[in-house]
């Protein structure tokens, strides 16, 4: 499943940057539901050292998706447009 990289993605993903914090930092305040829009829900986890999101369509399903920090600073200058996720279980 390819989730669309939405604006409100974009903007979580730009708080991420703008709190500079290290992967480490990150992991020393882990939250499952640390950031929280109309279609994303999700936070860093420190099991996975990476962060976690449930995104929902507009029909309600969900699916989940992982990234990195690296990754969160691209989504953050809108260089990507999707990323690949999976069914929620």
């Amino acid at each position: 499943m390819k989730i669309p990289i939405k604006p409100e993605l974009v903007e979580i993903c730009k708080e991420i940057r703008d709190k500079g914090f290290s992967e480490y930092q990150w992991a020393e305040i882990e939250s499952c539901d640390m950031f929280q829009s109309d279609s994303f829900v999700g936070g860093y986890d420190a099991d996975e050292n990476e962060f976690c999101f449930s995104y929902y369509d507009q029909n309600g399903n969900e699916y989940w998706f992982q990234f990195n920090l690296k990754l969160a600073l691209e989504m953050a200058s809108e260089i990507k447009s999707e990323i690949s996720g999976k069914n929620a279980e």
